[in-house]
């Protein structure tokens, strides 16, 4: 972490800073947008503030592959678009709509609302984007596309410092967000002191939220004497072989494949499914991270049964769904003790272990029924004493981007 913060050495750590000095008091009031882009979908949104608690108004607007692959100018004019759709649709008014920007995309960020998008992701490829900062484009095609409604871009954030300050608001001993969902990150607040490559101004409140990108750990080796040979042919057939190692042993999007893969050596082995598991099972990634969830959850042999008979078409003995059970219990318990010994380095980095909390978002956090005390009781053990608590805070990446902008209000 150090190094990454630092301006000279190497790190798989990026440790970036978000530009976002100060976490919400819970004191902020009024009407705040925001714009939430990161997939095929995209969400609009008004928070609206008042004595700590937070109401909110939201849609979501489909984007075509057209929209998606075309120019760049069509996509922000589209996005314009459906944000004047929406202030129409809620009576919004205002000489100066603050509006806060999670943008899930590579970026290089320069200041609180100003980033340059690296490469486009997730199917995006709209022309005349990538090396140009991204809230200028949206201002013009709001400037362009709906002048009678003056909406201020405010902040452009990463959807892991929304989760931070969308609980800040209602949690202000909030020090850690968490993202624990198709991938994973964490962000924390940092003092300027240890920021050796800040190159903002060093004015209060001298700290700065640091986007750690800690799914790329381990992509200098740091964690090779713990992969195994399921995390090597994951690895092997990414679309991003050799980074993001972190992550892929950790994240939804390759749990249930850790499990297919641990299966299938078993059956290699003639220890599982009489050594024969079918056409269906050996299809890369069928295994879904939700039938994992499912499996170790209250029945979950019957409903390991169930899924391996209607998804696979394998009648399984009850030695099998055994087996499938304790597989999946154990990748869920590797995933949560890596991610909360992440957390541990964090709290112990920054010296806070006692009355804080961690603010988790993200689908494997929310619908595994084990992930959290997992955590939980790891960091217990690696923080002997602490008294951290874990909090869900629901749609970071919304409200998160809101608390931002009304944080820069004040």
């Amino acid at each position: 972490m150090a190094d990454g913060l630092s301006k000279d050495k190497k790190s798989s750590l990026k440790m970036l800073p978000s530009f976002v000095r100060s976490t919400p008091t819970g004191k902020e009031s009024g009407d705040y947008l925001a714009l939430d882009i990161g997939g095929t979908n995209f969400r609009v949104l008004r928070c609206s503030l008042n004595d700590g608690q937070i109401q909110t108004n939201a849609e979501v607007y489909p984007m075509s592959s057209e929209v998606m692959t075309g120019t760049g100018r069509d996509l922000f004019a589209f996005i314009a678009d459906c944000i004047k759709s929406f202030l129409q649709k809620y009576d919004i008014k205002g000489s100066n709509i603050p509006l806060g920007f999670t943008f899930s995309f590579p970026c290089t960020q320069h200041s609180l609302n100003r980033a340059t998008l690296i490469t486009w992701t997730k199917g995006f490829t709209a022309s005349g984007v990538e090396g140009e900062e991204v809230v200028q484009l949206l201002q013009n095609a709001l400037a362009e596309r709906c002048p009678d409604f003056k909406v201020n871009v405010a902040a452009i954030v990463n959807d892991t410092v929304g989760t931070l300050m969308a609980s800040a608001y209602e949690n202000p001993k909030s020090v850690i967000g968490l993202i624990i969902g198709t991938g994973t990150n964490a962000c924390y607040m940092e003092q300027l002191d240890a920021v050796e490559k800040w190159t903002g101004d060093r004015d209060d409140p001298k700290q700065v939220i640091i986007n750690i990108e800690w799914g790329s750990f381990g992509d200098h080796g740091h964690l090779d004497n713990i992969r195994t040979g399921f995390d090597r042919e994951i690895d092997e057939h990414s679309l991003n072989r050799g980074k993001n190692t972190f992550e892929k042993m950790i994240s939804g999007m390759y749990l249930g494949e850790v499990v297919r893969l641990a299966a299938l050596l078993l059956v290699k082995d003639g220890a599982l499914f009489n050594g024969n598991a079918g056409d269906k099972f050996n299809i890369r990634e069928s295994f879904e991270t939700r039938y994992v969830s499912e499996i170790v959850g209250e029945n979950g042999a019957a409903n390991a049964r169930e899924i391996l008979k209607d998804k696979f078409g394998i009648d399984a003995s009850e030695s099998d769904v055994d087996t499938i059970v304790k597989l999946c219990n154990a990748a869920s318990v590797r995933a949560g003790r890596l991610a909360a010994t992440g957390i541990a380095a964090i709290l112990l980095k920054i010296n806070e272990t006692k009355d804080r909390i961690v603010a988790v978002d993200g689908s494997v956090y929310k619908k595994h029924p084990t992930f959290a005390k997992i955590m939980s009781d790891t960091l217990s053990e690696l923080i002997p004493g602490n008294t951290i608590s874990w909090v869900l805070a629901d749609d970071g990446s919304g409200v998160g981007a809101a608390m931002v902008a009304a944080v820069t209000k004040v």
